[in-house]
């Protein structure tokens, strides 16, 4: 970040939290990467907050085993619907720490849809809770040649280090031409599930269902069956 007097990393060069113990270190992006890196940089002695700005889904590991085993046979829409109230309640609390759920899809079609996983909680959300780590809103700006930063809602603050956790996205819509035969916008698929793998004038995709191994054997199947669908039609 331009004009920040310290320490700028992204999480791709991220090793451990060591080299932060004792420090004041700002971590941008709240997903599985940034949630996770907080969480180490707690473990290591350091004081981390994470930048939060929008809503997101949090569930723990075994929400996400058995909405993927649960998937097999049932429609997103009602996986979802019980994985989202599931997670409602576990997580019931954390609207007050500057944590919120998207309202109108659950964590699988806001994947499928957005390319946006859920986060599973490893431990990071405890820590928020007991005040460890600190959750603060969007970078408003850096006072440049400081480490200073101004959040959205004013505040100040000095860290010594601010890690980015970004994450990474679809970019099949930046270098595929014609792309909206199969994605959208966001580079994803513009077919829902069960649908997303086929696109129009012979164009498919796999591994977008966000179902593992399982889901890209599903796709690949679907796929073969769809092809040869169509060379017997001809």
């Amino acid at each position: 970040m331009e004009g920040f007097g310290g320490v700028t990393l992204h999480s791709s060069g991220y090793r451990n939290g060591e080299e932060f113990k004792g420090k004041d270190v700002l971590v941008v992006g709240c997903g599985n990467s940034g949630m996770e890196i907080g969480l180490d940089l707690c473990n290591h002695g350091a004081r981390a907050s994470i930048v939060v700005r929008g809503p997101f889904h949090v569930v723990t590991r075994g929400m996400v085993h058995l909405g993927m085993q649960m998937l097999k046979y049932v429609k997103m829409k009602y996986v979802d619907s019980i994985v989202a109230s599931m997670a409602s309640f576990y997580y019931r609390d954390l609207p007050k720490y500057g944590i919120h759920r998207p309202a109108l899809q659950g964590p699988f079609t806001h994947k499928s849809t957005t390319g946006k996983t859920p986060v599973i909680d490893v431990g990071t959300v405890d820590r928020i809770r007991s005040g460890q780590i600190q959750v603060v809103p969007g970078i408003e700006r850096v006072l440049k040649g400081t480490n200073e930063v101004e959040f959205a809602d004013g505040t100040t603050r000095r860290f010594h280090a601010i890690l980015f956790a970004t994450g990474y996205r679809s970019s099949a819509n930046s270098w595929l031409e014609d792309f909206s035969y199969i994605f959208n916008g966001e580079g994803m698929p513009k077919n829902e599930m069960p649908n997303h793998w086929k696109g129009e004038h012979g164009i498919y995709c796999v591994g977008y269902s966000m179902m593992g191994i399982n889901g890209i054997s599903k796709d690949a199947a679907a796929i073969s069956e769809d092809i040869i669908s169509q060379i017997m039609k001809n």
